[in-house]
């Protein structure tokens, strides 16, 4: 035997193609793939009885936490407030009823005058002369009237006669009444009582009548005068009683005098006017002033701005707890003060959700946990520290 089939026979020898086991190995792995693909399928297609879908094997998410606070519906008086302007109650300009130099100034700017006090004086020589000239044909005309009276009575004079002699006596008295108010007009005096604000007038001056020599000013009481919107008009009436505080610091009860019925037509708004008693002539006209005026009541709840919420339709309100049940109230301001609000439209009593109210919608089960007040924070601090 050569060395070649030595080699072929040893070949031969090493070859399992004919060995029952050979194959053994390949239908061991193929059947643990087969199992695992059975068991992996299994879950589907024979689902357990103990299995759920995951909806239903997933508890329900339990219900938001929100802190409510107890609100109870007062009454509280509402009021109309508007920015006014105090106007002095009269307010005229001087005028000068003649014509002449000016002869002597009595008062200055700034002083206070009554009711009649002159406030200057014109050259006055020649209406005196004319009064003295009218006086004295008002006297001759008088006798004469006295003579024709005289004489009908008599029965030697005539009616015509006595007739003529009184016109000509009504004519005097006229001419006497006229030089009268001419010497009158050429005293400048003060048509009310006030105060000289202006004074354009000096001794030896020239005016002429008609002419503007000053302005006077009546600020006792004063009167502040405000624009009342359209949507106000009804609650504001005359007689209503008003606190006006004046940008000064002077704070006076007023009451409403006037309440326009034509509207402005730039703006919409009715005049409305309130007297202020201003007898000392503290309160200087022209300056501005807040105005408040009582117009009743109504039951409110005061609440903070924090708690207010906006619907999706953009209606504003505020979100209240019942039977565990989140409520949206549309809400209406009726008053506004420094540290919170006046609103309507919640129940007499009300939970207010004032923390989480953007966490929860209307309909919405909540769990409502009273809010910790201060108090409640100190004592619940005190007790951990013990």
């Amino acid at each position: 035997m050569t060395k070649t089939e030595d080699v072929k026979q040893e070949r031969q020898v090493l070859s399992f193609e004919s060995d029952r086991g050979a194959s053994r190995s390949i239908w061991v792995a193929a059947g643990i793939l087969v199992a695992i693909v059975a068991w992996m399928g299994s879950g589907f297609i024979l689902p357990s009885e103990d299995g759920a879908s995951p909806d239903a094997a997933a508890e329900d998410p339990a219900p938001v936490a929100v802190a409510i606070r107890k609100s109870q519906a007062e009454a509280v008086t509402l009021f109309f407030q508007a920015e006014g302007q105090a106007q002095p109650d009269r307010d005229t300009a001087i005028r000068a009823e003649a014509s002449g130099d000016v002869a002597e100034v009595l008062v200055e700017k700034g002083s206070d005058v009554s009711q009649g006090d002159i406030i200057a004086r014109l050259a006055s020589d020649r209406v005196e002369a004319d009064l003295n000239r009218a006086l004295e044909e008002q006297s001759r005309a008088q006798r004469e009237f006295d003579n024709a009276s005289e004489l009908l009575e008599r029965g030697v004079g005539t009616q015509d006669r006595l007739s003529q002699a009184q016109a000509t006596l009504a004519s005097a008295k006229a001419a006497v009444t006229a030089a009268q108010e001419a010497l009158d007009s050429t005293n400048v005096v003060a048509p009310f009582d006030g105060r000289i604000e202006t004074l354009s007038l000096d001794a030896g001056e020239y005016i002429s009548a008609g002419s503007d020599i000053g302005r006077i000013v009546d600020n006792r009481p004063l009167t502040v005068t405000l624009q009342v919107p359209q949507q106000a008009l009804r609650r504001i009436q005359n007689g209503q009683k008003a606190d006006v505080s004046f940008i000064t610091g002077e704070e006076r009860e007023g009451r409403v005098t006037f309440v326009g019925t034509s509207a402005s037509a730039e703006t919409r708004t009715f005049l409305a006017e309130i007297e202020v008693d201003n007898e000392d002539g503290a309160i200087p006209a022209g300056i501005s002033a807040e105005i408040r005026i009582p117009t009743g009541e109504r039951q409110a709840h005061f609440i903070s701005p924090s708690v207010v919420s906006l619907a999706p339709d953009g209606v504003t309100g505020v979100k209240t707890v019942e039977d565990g049940v989140v409520v949206f109230h549309e809400i209406e301001v009726v008053r506004a003060e420094v540290d919170g609000i006046w609103v309507t439209g919640l129940p007499e009593e009300a939970r207010i959700i004032t923390i989480g109210q953007g966490f929860v919608r209307n309909g919405e089960t909540v769990e409502a946990r009273p809010e910790l007040t201060a108090e409640a924070d100190a004592e619940q601090a005190a007790e951990t520290q013990q």
